[in-house]
């Protein structure tokens, strides 16, 4: 306990509290089976300084983040406090992301084989599912770009301009939330429907048409949904309840 107060010592309750969500995330990750052994990376904007964000430390596995392990760095690459090594991609993303979009908190990006899948064809979700209606209103299609570029950078930034759920041709998805739940609930929707839509095509035959005006109606919904405060949270709450059930080590800490 003294090592984890001296941990938090100069830090505010809210940068504790979105450290402790942040490392909850990891480890929900990990549990879900989204890893890419340790080279895919989630972040959270740090509440009061909209010009800094945490990330993993780039050499630890999913299931050994804790709250105090995780890095402060600006959105220059200036690293604050206890220093560590870094993912350069991973900095090139989600400071593209934080500086084209003042409104979003969190984002995710994931090397899921379903998400792959998808990255490899162009507008490659189809309104075939209930979960690929709950994004297709807020897809969108990013070209692959050179790793830890400016260019990259910037260009990711207008993507997501575009909207909150995210492929990224050729490579994998990508999230964007108000809050940590609501980014996780996208990206969890997300692979859902891409993970049906591969199935889909390996089943020798059409899937089954869901009329226009449905589609239509479900963007509606969708959106007023999205739009809630609480979107996503009583999940991200059951997947912690979850994870203490099952004797994960402390993440809080």
């Amino acid at each position: 306990m003294d090592s984890v107060m001296q941990d938090r010592a100069g830090m505010t309750d809210a940068e504790w509290k979105v450290r402790c969500d942040l490392a909850a995330l990891y480890r929900i990750c990990d549990h879900l089976g989204w890893t890419d052994l340790i080279d895919t990376h989630m972040s959270v904007r740090i509440p009061g300084e909209p010009s800094c964000f945490l990330i993993n430390h780039y050499e630890e596995n999913f299931d050994e983040i804790t709250a105090s392990s995780l890095i402060k760095m600006d959105l220059d690459g200036k690293i604050y406090g206890k220093q560590g090594r870094f993912n350069a991609a991973g900095f090139t993303i989600h400071s593209g992301v934080y500086k084209a979009r003042p409104d979003a908190n969190c984002v995710m990006h994931t090397h899921t084989r379903a998400g792959g899948g998808v990255s490899l064809i162009k507008k490659g979700i189809r309104p075939i599912s209930q979960d690929a209606l709950a994004v297709y209103d807020d897809l969108v299609y990013h070209e692959y770009g050179v790793p830890t570029s400016q260019e990259e950078c910037d260009a990711l930034g207008v993507s997501c301009q575009k909207g909150d759920h995210v492929v990224l041709l050729n490579h994998g998805l990508l999230s964007v939330g108000a809050t940590i739940p609501a980014a996780f609930r996208k990206l969890y929707t997300m692979e859902r429907a891409c993970e049906l839509e591969l199935i889909s095509r390996q089943l020798g035959e059409e899937p089954v048409v869901i009329e226009d005006y449905i589609i239509a109606r479900a963007a509606q919904r969708m959106k007023q949904v999205r739009s809630e405060p609480t979107f996503g949270h009583h999940y991200f709450a059951a997947l912690q309840r979850q994870l203490e059930k099952k004797g994960v080590p402390d993440w809080r800490q």
